[in-house]
């Protein structure tokens, strides 16, 4: 006769939280996924940061280089910690793991469009930028309605990088139009 060790119900079931191993994996996954994310943003923005974007008109209030960096890697891990958050009560399902895995996705080919095809599309390429950027706000926005019920504070921790997003968006806006 089989000996069972673990009398905990699966993951997922109403009421109950996957066991401590499970959610230390799944975090560091969700960890791992903002990582990627990141860093597959940050290439573009490296390779063509000294090019035309140097030279480029920026919005009067463009912050520092600097604040980008520190922000986003604080916002990735506030969205890894929301997609955790809701995984561990059974909610990052269905359209909740679409918009997440599109948000990631979007975030990503944002600094594709705006920095990496610049010089062979010149405006038309801010203009796509700009378009993927209003697209990764509305799925931000739905995030937050769709993790918000599921985990109050999920909810609350993709607003910050939702605000950082609009932000962003009205900086690349300028740059359309001025460059």
């Amino acid at each position: 006769m089989p000996v069972i060790t673990d009398l905990r119900p699966a993951a997922g079931t109403a009421g109950t939280l996957p066991g401590l191993r499970s959610q230390i994996v799944a975090f560091a996954g969700f960890l791992g996924l903002s990582a990627a994310a990141w860093l597959l943003a940050s290439i573009p923005i490296i390779l063509n940061s000294t090019g035309w974007y140097a030279g480029s008109l920026k919005a009067p209030w463009m912050p520092p280089s600097l604040m980008f960096r520190i922000t986003w890697m604080v916002l990735y891990v506030g969205v890894a910690a929301a997609a955790w958050l809701v995984w561990r009560k059974g909610g990052l399902t269905g359209p909740a793991l679409a918009g997440y895995s599109v948000q990631l996705v979007l975030n990503a080919a944002w600094p594709v469009a705006f920095f990496a095809m610049y010089p062979m599309a010149g405006a038309a390429a801010l203009w796509a930028a700009f378009l993927v950027i209003c697209t990764l706000a509305a799925t931000l926005a739905f995030l937050i309605v769709r993790f918000g019920p599921v985990d109050a504070t999920a909810g609350l921790l993709v607003l910050p990088y939702f605000s950082w997003v609009v932000f962003s968006a009205s900086l690349n806006l300028y740059a359309a139009i001025h460059n």
